[in-house]
């Protein structure tokens, strides 16, 4: 349901974010990732975080926050030269499986942002970086049923078909995740 621009309108956000919060899973899947990140830090390993959009900012502003506040290696792989290059010379689909195929590595982790889950070059991405080994977690919205929910080691989901609350919301589960890990 849309809301109009209105106090009930960012309750709503509100609201979303407990409910997620909430889910049974939510913590067990949280307290999975926090245990994931450790393990990687610890082994040297690295997490790499993508999107389209809106989930590419977000992508862009964790691997920096990981990075500086976690003390883990990350990064996004949105650099527009990149993306751009990819795309053109190897298809839009593949433009971050293909960064994967040069920096990912067993062990590194894998975070795939897509408010719909149904992103091509997402899912590509994800299914490949999972057959090299690396940790899948991904973050998602629209239906319980699309394609990226179910294909990580750790999934979550947002239950709404908006974009902006799926995007607000992914947004507080990766702060919620990387909070864990820098004040436990």
């Amino acid at each position: 349901m849309l809301y109009p621009l209105s106090g009930k309108y960012f309750h709503h956000y509100a609201e979303l974010i407990e409910q997620v919060g909430k889910e049974p899973s939510f913590q067990r899947n949280r307290d999975r990732v926090v245990d994931y990140v450790k393990e990687a830090r610890a082994d040297k390993a690295r997490c790499f975080f993508i999107g389209n959009g809106g989930s590419a900012a977000t992508a862009m502003h964790f691997a920096t926050d990981f990075q500086k506040a976690a003390k883990i290696p990350s990064m996004s792989f949105t650099c527009p030269s990149d993306i751009t290059a990819l795309g053109n010379d190897c298809g839009y689909s593949s433009t971050y499986s293909d960064q994967l195929a040069h920096h990912g590595r067993h062990g590194d982790i894998l975070f795939a942002l897509s408010a719909s889950g149904e992103s091509p070059n997402i899912l590509l991405a994800s299914k490949f970086g999972r057959e090299r080994g690396l940790v899948l977690v991904t973050l998602s919205g629209f239906k319980d049923t699309n394609a990226l929910r179910g294909i990580g080691h750790v999934n979550f989901h947002v239950p709404s078909e908006q974009y902006g609350l799926v995007e607000v919301v992914h947004m507080a589960i990766l702060h919620n995740i990387l909070d864990r890990i820098i004040y436990e």
